[in-house]
């Protein structure tokens, strides 16, 4: 009688943990952020080669950068948020001017019109 009851415990607690864990499946989205689980400042300096063209509006636009912010607009949400980090402003990224990359890479599937911080991508 006394294993029975212990074994019963042990199936209400697992069955417990198991329903709290698929309920916290669904929420993980907003706690993790727009880019998920990744650290926001360190994908900000993932886009390094992108600091000049992120400065001035007609700086050349390097492969290199383009490359990186192709593979970023698969989550326009997560770039944006990325050109609003602490790590881009102490580089002096211009997010007005960073929306505008997209388009001077001639990259074709871009989010026009998609804002981002008050910016909408052109």
């Amino acid at each position: 009688m006394e294993t029975q009851v212990k074994y019963m415990w042990v199936v209400v607690f697992v069955v417990s943990m198991s329903i709290a864990g698929l309920n916290g499946v669904d929420a993980t989205h907003d706690y993790y952020g727009p880019c998920g689980k990744h650290d926001i400042e360190k994908e900000a300096q993932k886009l390094s080669p992108c600091t000049y063209a992120a400065k001035y509006r007609r700086a050349p636009v390097s492969e290199r950068c383009c490359a990186i912010i192709e593979k970023k607009l698969n989550n326009p949400d997560c770039l944006c948020a990325i050109l609003q980090t602490r790590t881009a402003y102490d580089a002096g990224v211009r997010p007005e001017v960073a929306v505008t990359i997209p388009k001077r890479c001639n990259i074709a599937v871009r989010p026009v019109g998609h804002k981002c911080g008050g910016f909408p991508f052109v």
